[in-house]
């Protein structure tokens, strides 16, 4: 299937209506496709759980104008399994995800927002440091044991 339209067209063949009954539905699944648009969006939408995000939209049945009432989790499998053949869970998209450093660089914030955080005791050891690494930028091991952001903020609200 290539458009949101002919899924909406598959979906009036089998559960009746009219295309414009189910393309709202169609169109929710790939509006991802403004982000990236190839085959990628769908990681986004298509996938088990992004059917039970389509109840939570859409609500668990749509009426349709000709009055019949139809579950809307059957539509949005009706849609990947049109895509793909089946229905991929989360983690099926996740493990095809090749990660880098960038996405493991998480930095806590809770010493520049939390007036409650333990202050004292050794700075945590960031990754790397143990063996020799260098610090992280934003290492609250680093001088002062603040964070250049927070200190950015505190400039700000003064």
């Amino acid at each position: 299937m290539g458009h949101c339209y002919h899924h909406a067209l598959s979906s009036a063949k089998r559960w009746g209506g009219t295309a414009d009954d189910y393309l709202p539905l169609h169109h929710w699944f790939d509006e991802s496709k403004s982000i990236t648009a190839d085959f990628r969006h769908r990681a986004l939408r298509h996938h088990a759980e992004g059917l039970f995000m389509l109840e939570r939209f859409f609500g668990a049945t749509i009426t349709l104008s000709t009055g019949r009432v139809v579950p809307v989790r059957l539509i949005g499998e009706q849609h990947v399994i049109e895509d793909f053949g089946f229905i991929p869970s989360f983690a099926d998209w996740v493990r095809c995800i090749r990660p880098e450093p960038w996405m493991g660089r998480a930095q806590p914030i809770h010493r520049s927002v939390d007036p409650f955080a333990a202050t004292s005791g050794p700075a945590p050891i960031a990754r790397g440091q143990a063996n020799g690494g260098e610090r992280a930028m934003g290492d609250p091991g680093r001088s002062g044991d603040t964070w250049p952001v927070a200190a950015a903020f505190a400039t700000a609200a003064e």
